[in-house]
């Protein structure tokens, strides 16, 4: 039987991407505000500094990654020794900006009553600032204690660990097709993909369930526990 439900946070119960523009737009209008230089730098080059250097980066704990992005950002107008203050303003944007999305809170009410809920994360968004205080009986972050970031196997086996029951009886929930639905099969949880924009389903090693709202995963996992029961 299922007896816990653990969720990703980043674009599964949290609305990242208004968060990471609304922190981008408040850089870039501060380089402005700074120097004449930035007047012809776009936001779009702001967005895209993330994916230049996050193939270099992706091991690394996101805020190092965020901060690489911005500093290549800042040389656009020789404003790098700014840096320290520009990150912590995007920081500071990014997490006022985060918040659930808006079908996420009645359905972890719903879960709540059946299952012992858990978060685990490869990024930064912790639950208490991002309108989830309170929500979980225990939190993962990556790069804290020693825990490295999805898919690694040991970032399963650390949410095995904090569950404190089998493997078997824990379903993982994400909208990551690699990072929430293989790996954690690999690592013997069962998995739910959050397939909130309809995107085609990849090939190989099928979710045991989908689903396109955190209204539908009630009733997703308690079929998911009645074909356990009848397995």
């Amino acid at each position: 039987m299922l007896t816990t439900v653990v969720f990703d946070a980043d674009e599964t119960l949290l609305d990242l991407r208004l968060a990471v523009t609304g922190g981008l737009v408040a850089v870039l209008d501060e380089m402005r505000r700074r120097t004449t230089a930035a007047a012809g730098v776009t936001l779009a080059e702001l967005e895209s500094d993330w994916g230049a250097v996050f193939g270099e980066l992706s091991a690394a704990p996101v805020a190092e990654i965020r901060r690489a992005a911005l500093a290549r950002s800042l040389a656009r107008a020789a404003l790098v020794h700014h840096l320290d203050e520009i990150a912590d303003l995007f920081f500071a944007q990014r997490f006022a900006l985060t918040r659930p999305f808006p079908d996420v809170p009645p359905a972890l009410a719903t879960l709540r009553s059946r299952y012992t809920l858990g978060f685990a994360t490869n990024g930064n968004s912790r639950a208490e600032r991002c309108g989830l205080a309170g929500e979980f009986a225990f939190e993962l972050y990556a790069h804290e204690n020693g825990l490295p970031k999805k898919p690694a196997p040991e970032f399963y086996a650390g949410v095995v660990a904090a569950a404190g029951v089998p493997a078997g009886q824990i379903v993982y929930v994400g909208d990551s097709w690699e990072h929430d639905v293989v790996a954690p099969r690999r690592a013997g949880l069962r998995s739910v993909w959050l397939n909130r924009l309809g995107l085609p389903r990849p090939l190989g090693c099928p979710p045991d369930a989908e689903v396109s709202s955190m209204a539908d995963l009630p009733a997703a996992l308690a079929n998911l526990g009645v074909d356990a029961v009848g397995v």
